[in-house]
């Protein structure tokens, strides 16, 4: 795949990858190039699909065959030719879940460096001998507390837990932990044959007897006569009759802990953790250590203290070891020349790296924040800090909206990271929709026009300036508009929704009040309390006195890791009158495997189902709806049992996922695939795009309604059969957001929005910022965390949190109308929305 090409140059000829019409483009290496397009239009597929998987295929061909399978090989890229192209590092934004022993210090190795400092450099007690690094980790034998396993918490099973209504008798099911069916009737049973009352309100019992079946780990096997009353089993007993079977026992709290410890079955897990409580470890009072890793102390912190400091503070903490300007006594520093050596060294390493993560607008988070309490954003630019501290040379860094979840203030910090990348003398190839990151580019690749079928053409490929003169070009009439936005007058509150006292991370005691039947955002630099206002107490808040669910579940294994003690204080003292159910649209997956797409998400496929069973050949067979699900076996093809696809492996090559070579990727069986609803297949129907759909079941209404609002909130690009685990978090959202607008119930509805930009095209936040304005329109209330301004603008309200980050934000800067809010000297929002409204272009000068 290489052949003569323009020096610094990668040229591109005959790309094909997902919907690309067979590009062919040059591309300048030591630049910023941005690839531009409305979603869906094929920028990623050139810049990760096609350059990033050829750089990847090219540097694995050099390493051994051993070696090459520990990397997750991305699949071969459809494409005539590449040249020019140098080694590629990707930062793509991570969806799935990592795990709870993961935190900011692993991920930036700021961890590694701190454990380096405590064993060579910290302060020991007298009389204990040097511990290595590795005996400040909790995550290893040698430093985890012995109690907990390095996870800082403790579980048990206790009574309240197991037992949640005292009330119920153990026939009732009073013992909910014990499993349910048959297994649970069988200890209930065996209790019986034990003589234990099974019929006294669980409160009545002796503490002795509910102590026994709770707790022992005795487990006595003895006759079971099912079905028979206490006092028929008692006189079988006494006979000495036949039992049904022999039943062995097993106490409540055993069979939780056992459950939870061996099940291979994440429901399970699930289900029994509901039924365990998490307590802070009594031995390392959850600091994770053994004691001795938690007596060796610097700067007079233990190392788990350390690392609860935001960074900004440990930054300030380690300045006078790295300068050399540390007080030490002269007894010391004759005692110990080589311990001020290595503290200097490394506390200069460590300064070094936290410069670049507070220049990313990071210095409010702390080392032991665990990841998967991290924005993909976030995450995304802890590792662009690594990157930029590695020194590396001629890299190509292919980055996937690096902006994300990010308020313009700290965009300007991601593109000085940037600028510092380039100028060690790389090349950065970044998937963008912020138009402050286009402007910054030196050379543009606009892609489409349009998303699906209707993009995969390079429009553009140039120096920014050249966009102005591209019609086809959707990105160009928002990089150069042609006048302000038109001003428009704020709806006026209908009441008020008020909340007090509201503590939750560096939320202290605060007041707040959020208008009803307006749209309002909420807005200020990232880490400034935004989330934890509204995504976290506002939800929990009005969920609870609405007296509903918890809107989320945690994720399967990590569910207990995740009950930390999450502080929720706060109440609402007005307005809960006027909200007949809050909504939360979030960007959580829709669904974990690849049997869940959009079609049986928003219910769609329902109505598809139906179609095809109400056919001639359907009905003269008596094929009912089930027969077209894929999850069904009378339907689908047995060879696949509906994946559409077959998994080859390859010794020391990437496992190939091939077209099942019985139903060739349709899922469905012959018989299945003969039945055609207006000439099509259930398959063919599946592999539509939603706009292709929508022309398709024109005269269909139930089905054109749900298709029109897919539509309108910009995701007429997606097949209707594309699996769940192909979509970004920004996708998800706007599914859970049309699934939700084409819903009957209107009125008094509280919708509430993390962020529901990310990953749009201005052109596609313009269509779903108009979906917003109708709900308000229909009586209802929208509350979303926002940084695009064209949604803050358009919003009625907006609340301008901070303003800073961290410990120096937490407080209501500004609350009102956007104009309002847009004239407060103290909001740093303010400057952004101010220029957006007036028309102006925001450009920043980035120093590297």
């Amino acid at each position: 795949m290489t052949g003569k090409g323009k020096a610094g140059t990668v040229t591109v000829r005959g790309a094909r990858e997902h919907n690309l019409k067979n590009v062919d483009v040059d591309i300048p290496r030591d630049a910023l190039v941005v690839f531009t397009g409305v979603s869906g239009s094929g920028k990623s597929s050139l810049a990760f699909g096609t350059l990033y998987a050829e750089a990847q295929r090219r540097y694995l061909e050099s390493v051994s065959p051993y070696a090459r399978r520990l990397f997750h090989q991305m699949p071969v890229p459809q494409v005539d030719e590449i040249d020019g192209l140098p080694p590629a590092v990707a930062l793509q934004q991570q969806r799935g879940t990592p795990t709870t022993r993961s935190s900011v210090g692993s991920v930036t190795t700021l961890s590694n460096s701190l454990r380096m400092l405590y064993s060579r450099a910290g302060d020991y007690p007298p009389g204990q001998e040097l511990l290595y690094a590795e005996s400040f980790s909790p995550n290893t034998p040698e430093g985890a507390c012995s109690q907990c396993h390095g996870l800082g918490r403790v579980y048990e099973a206790t009574e309240a837990s197991m037992v949640p209504d005292d009330a119920l008798t153990i026939r009732e099911r009073a013992v909910a932990a014990w499993p349910t069916a048959w297994h649970g009737q069988n200890l209930r049973d065996i209790l019986v044959t034990l003589g234990y009352d099974v019929d006294t309100p669980w409160r009545d019992l002796p503490k002795k007897v509910r102590d026994w079946i709770l707790f022992t780990d005795e487990q006595p096997t003895v006759p079971v006569y099912a079905g028979l009353s206490p006092e028929e089993t008692k006189r079988a007993l006494k006979r000495k009759e036949t039992p049904s079977y022999q039943g062995t026992f097993t106490g409540a709290r055993k069979y939780v802990l056992q459950t939870f410890a061996t099940t291979e079955s994440a429901s399970m897990k699930k289900r029994v953790a509901r039924y365990m409580v998490s307590t802070e470890c009594p031995a390392c009072r959850g600091r994770r250590l053994r004691p001795e890793a938690l007596s060796v102390t610097f700067a007079g912190h233990d190392i788990t203290e350390l690392a609860r400091l935001p960074l900004q503070r440990l930054a300030q903490l380690m300045a006078p070891h790295a300068e050399g300007t540390a007080k030490v006594s002269a007894k010391e520093r004759a005692a110990h020349p080589e311990k001020l050596i290595v503290t200097q060294r490394i506390a200069q390493d460590v300064l070094a790296r936290l410069d670049v993560l507070l220049d990313l607008g990071l210095g409010y988070l702390a080392l032991d924040r665990g990841t998967p309490t991290l924005s993909p954003g976030e995450l995304q630019r802890l590792r662009l800090a690594t990157q930029v501290r590695s020194n590396l040379f001629g890299v190509v860094y292919v980055l996937d909206e690096p902006s994300a979840g990010l308020h313009p203030a700290d965009t300007v910090a991601l593109l000085r990271a940037m600028a510092r990348l380039k100028a060690a003398g790389n090349s950065l190839f970044v998937v963008e929709h912020s138009l402050d990151v286009i402007r910054h580019a030196d050379w543009i690749v606009d892609v489409g026009p349009a998303a699906g079928e209707g993009g995969g053409h390079v429009l553009y490929s140039g120096e920014p300036a050249g966009l102005k003169v591209i019609d086809a070009s959707q990105t160009k009439r928002y990089l150069f508009p042609a006048a302000p936005p038109p001003a428009r007058e704020p709806r006026a509150p209908q009441g008020w929704l008020k909340l007090a006292g509201v503590t939750r991370n560096n939320l202290h005691r605060l007041s707040c009040q959020f208008p009803l039947g307006v749209m309002t955002t909420v807005t200020g630099v990232s880490g400034s309390g935004k989330s934890s206002l509204v995504s976290q107490v506002l939800v929990e808040l009005v969920t609870r006195a609405l007296g509903h669910e918890p809107a989320a579940e945690p994720e399967e294994e990590d569910a207990l890791e995740q009950q930390g003690p999450a502080t929720l204080e706060g109440r609402i003292t007005a307005g809960l009158e006027d909200i007949r159910r809050l909504v939360r649209v979030d960007q959580k997956p829709i669904g974990r495997t690849p049997r869940s797409n959009l079609a049986t998400y928003t219910g769609l496929f329902d109505h598809v189902r139906k179609l095809f069973a109400a056919t001639k050949t359907a009905k003269s067979r008596r094929y009912d709806a089930g027969r077209f699900s894929f999850n069904v076996a009378k339907g689908r093809c047995d060879n696949c049992e509906g994946e559409g696809f077959v998994m080859v492996e390859l010794l020391f090559l990437p496992s190939v996922y091939a077209p099942c070579p019985v139903c060739h990727g349709a899922r469905y069986n012959a018989k299945t695939l003969e039945v055609q609803y207006r000439d099509r297949n259930v398959a063919e129907v599946l592999a539509m795009t939603v706009d292709a759909a929508r022309e398709f079941f024109a005269d269909e209404p139930a089905l054109r309604r749900a298709l029109d609002m897919l539509h309108d909130v910009g995701l007429g690009y997606l097949r209707l059969g594309q699996p769940a685990t192909e979509l970004s978090g920004g996708e998800a959202q706007r599914i859970k957001l049309a699934t939700e607008l084409q819903r009957a119930a209107r009125g008094s509805m509280l919708y509430i929005l993390d962020e529901p930009t990310t990953g749009l095209h201005p052109a596609d936040v313009e269509r779903l910022v108009a979906q917003l304005q109708k709900l308000v329109d229909a009586g209802n209330t929208v509350i979303a965390v926002e940084h695009d301004m064209r949604v803050v603008a358009a919003s009625d309200w907006v609340i301008d949190i901070g303003p800073g980050a961290g410990d120096e934000g937490g407080r209501i800067v500004a609350a009102g109308p956007p104009a309002t809010v847009a004239g407060t000297a103290e909001s740093r929002t303010a400057p952004y929305l101010d220029g957006f409204l007036r028309g102006l272009q925001s450009q920043p000068q980035i120093q590297p």
